[in-house]
């Protein structure tokens, strides 16, 4: 294997967090014919290590780049120290800033006595360093403490490559677990799945275990387990299911007596938890558990009842030129008088306006300055979106719940929790829907005993892409105060959208829902002409003066002639086509340029931008004085930088999964409707993609599949305990 080998001089650019590096190297020698001219020079090498020094000498094998602007590079694939063989580099080591408590003449005295294996025998023994003359017992504890802390990252490292992990996995094990990474590799090494993709573990453990060993069963089951939650939603499962997803994912068969002694081991370690004839994964047992505690809590606090609310809604319709329904001043009025309260309503029920009316006679009837406001109330989404429609409906700050919670991507941990609450008095939650049974236990975790929370959202809508039906199984319970709002509040003198919506949730479609309406249009064609359609309607829109940020196409699926990857494609030649004066860059099979529309996938609250956010590249830096391709992406004025590595994070969004728009409103939406689609055509998925669009709305496929999409209840029941766990708490304690 080619290698240059040689020593650092100076390190340009080094993240902690990854170990990625651009330093500068000289190089002594190489066995590489096109690396002889760098001998005894100097150039620069790009890659990633635990720990690198100028100390020691380094083997490292990669390949040579020469890029137009930086010049010649060598990118490391892997390295090595160099092994220390003689007197002289062995002293050099002891007496570097490596090791603590050892100058020269003391690291003479050392390889004297010990000889030229003497880091190695350092290494076996505590009392090896005593039989040098004059070293003291602390003097030896303090050399021999810092050769082993120093010696344990390479070894670990080492181990780690040779198990199959790459240098950058390996890297990633290290940063996490620390000293404690080889006892854990060594006793169970599927523990770094919290870290790595479960797959490639897996398949590294196989390589010197027997696929039925005891330990990867176990953690096949549980990952097989969380598998069927992510697909079904469901908080647990029954033994036929997990025993059908191990086949299934894993190729594991496991007869009842092996499966029971399993499952006996994992309730021992406390990571499964068999309740009757469910069983658990212990995080969403755990979760519906305290979710049930910590609303029980929540319902018995006091609240005050409001005096004169009459007057006071009154004198606000009055300076806001509203007129509140019975139903929303009977929701205006619960939310403010109970501890919990639940607004449920479809498209154009005015929840929107409700929330700013709470907010606004919450301020008014505690007589809050705007800064005792913002100490007070908390406006919440699970989108950024959605927490920026309650701030410019409310003029009062809203954020993310994830922000809120002071989420750590890095650990997954919240620092707002149970040991360190938010301090807020009023806490409103929009699109509850969304909200999954880990999040919303979090969320009940960080906030105070007493304070108030009002939910709203709309029941009928998708639920979360996590487990738990939490809005569904709070209201189905009875025992909170639920306001539900029916009435429609026309956008237009002929608005069709919401009345659509209504007729989807009923499953009455209208006979003429084929008809052209004022805001909605339903074009008949065969599925094989949608795309074409498509592109034909966003050109006149882009004649009338429409771009890609009024016109959003929401559809069911990624894959397919009709599925969003394709329609990416051809939106991106349509709204953003190539040209010389913009800077494009290619990732994979996708190329990105600049002005393209593009969706974040993940929660990135450090920089402020959530799961659903869209936003558009700005700029596109190709190799920065960090070394790194730099793509700078602007969502609504929050401008935040992507290195090529970190831009799975973002997938174009000309055309997003209907999932992917939930907590969102759009001016103008398309949305196509394929028999292609299969089993993702239903009854919710539809209702929540119709009940996006604002202005417009264009259906383009076939009626048959949108009559059978609207009578199809796939996927609108998980099998949950919430509900189950709440009543029998409620009950138990009021009897």
């Amino acid at each position: 294997m080619n290698y240059i080998k040689g020593k650092i001089r100076n390190i340009i650019y080094q993240d902690k967090e990854t170990g990625y590096v651009v330093a500068v190297f000289r190089v002594k020698e190489t066995n590489d014919n096109k690396m002889l001219d760098y001998v005894n020079k100097t150039l620069t090498i790009t890659g990633n290590f635990i720990d690198i020094n100028s100390e020691e000498t380094y083997i490292l094998h990669g390949s040579a780049l020469k890029h137009e602007r930086f010049g010649f590079q060598y990118k490391v694939d892997s390295y090595e120290k160099e092994e220390l063989t003689t007197k002289d580099s062995i002293i050099a080591f002891l007496s570097s800033s490596l090791i603590k408590g050892c100058g020269e003449k003391l690291a003479t005295k050392i390889v004297d006595t010990l000889g030229i294996e003497a880091i190695k025998k350092i290494k076996e023994s505590s009392d090896v360093l005593l039989k040098v003359p004059g070293i003291t017992e602390v003097k030896a504890k303090t050399i021999r403490d810092s050769l082993i802390s120093y010696s344990d990252a390479d070894d670990t490292l080492l181990k780690l490559k040779e198990m199959g992990f790459s240098i950058l996995e390996a890297t990633k094990i290290y940063k996490k677990y620390q000293e404690q990474t080889k006892r854990i590799i060594e006793d169970n090494l599927y523990t770094v799945c919290e870290i790595l993709d479960f797959d490639k573990v897996d398949k590294i453990y196989q390589i010197s275990h027997d696929k039925n060993d005891l330990i990867r069963v176990k953690a096949c089951l549980i990952e097989a387990m969380k598998r069927l939650s992510f697909n079904t939603g469901d908080t647990y499962n029954y033994e036929e299911e997990i025993k059908n997803n191990l086949k299934k994912e894993f190729d594991i068969i496991l007869e009842s007596d092996i499966f029971e002694e399993v499952i006996y081991n994992l309730e021992k370690e406390n990571k499964l938890i068999l309740e009757e004839n469910r069983y658990y994964l212990k995080e969403y047992y755990e979760a519906e558990e305290d979710i049930t505690k910590n609303l029980y809590s929540l319902s018995n606090s006091n609240n005050s009842i409001l005096n004169d609310f009459d007057k006071e809604i009154e004198m606000m319709e009055k300076e806001a030129n509203v007129k509140y329904n019975i139903d929303q001043k009977n929701a205006i009025r619960k939310a403010l008088e109970n501890k919990i309260t639940i607004i449920s309503g479809g498209p154009g029920t005015g929840k929107t306006t409700i929330i700013n009316a709470i907010v606004k006679l919450y301020i008014k009837i505690h007589e809050y300055s705007y800064m005792e406001s913002l100490a007070n109330i908390a406006l919440l989404a699970p989108t950024g979106r959605a927490s920026k429609k309650m701030s410019m409906a409310t003029g009062m700050p809203a954020m993310t719940i994830h922000r809120y919670l002071k989420w750590n991507k890095e650990t997954n941990s919240f620092g707002i929790n149970e040991f360190h609450k938010a301090q807020e008095n009023l806490i409103i939650v929009d699109e509850m829907s969304m909200i999954d049974i880990n999040l919303f236990n979090a969320l009940l975790k960080g906030i105070k005993g007493n304070v108030q929370l009002i939910m709203v959202g709309d029941v009928f809508q998708l639920p979360s892409v996590g487990p738990g039906l939490v809005l569904n199984d709070l209201i189905e319970s009875d025992l909170f105060t639920f306001c539900p709002l029916e009435k429609i509040y026309r956008q237009s003198a002929n608005s069709y959208i919401p009345y659509l919506a209504l007729e989807i949730k009923n499953k009455d479609i209208a006979e003429d829902f084929t008809t052209r309406k004022d805001d909605y249009n339903f074009l008949s064609i065969d599925s094989k002409y949608i795309k074409d359609v498509i592109k034909k309607i966003c050109l006149m829109s882009k004649q009338k003066g429409l771009d890609e940020n009024d016109i959003q196409i929401l559809a069911p699926m990624y894959k397919g002639e009709n599925g969003i990857d394709n329609l990416n494609v051809i939106l991106q030649e349509l709204f953003n086509p190539k040209d010389l004066s913009k800077e494009e860059i290619k990732i994979g099979d996708i190329t990105y340029r600049e002005n393209d529309k593009v969706l974040q996938l993940q929660n990135n609250p450090d920089c402020n931008v959530f799961n659903g956010d869209i936003g558009f590249i700005r700029k596109i830096i190709k190799k920065t004085s960090k070394n790194k391709d730099m793509i700078i992406i602007d969502f609504e004025g929050n401008k935040v930088e992507y290195s090529k590595e970190e831009m799975h994070q973002v997938k174009h969004a000309y055309a997003i999964t209907i999932h992917k728009s939930q907590g969102s409103e759009f001016s103008h939406v398309i949305l196509p409707i394929s028999k292609n689609y299969y089993k993702m055509l239903y009854n919710k998925l539809i209702y929540t993609g119709v009940s996006r669009a604002k202005k417009s709305l264009v259906i383009i496929g076939e009626a048959q599949a949108f009559l059978m999409a609207v009578n199809n209840d796939y996927a609108s029941t998980r099998k949950t305990t919430l509900k189950e766990k709440l009543m029998n708490k409620f009950i138990k304690s009021n009897s």
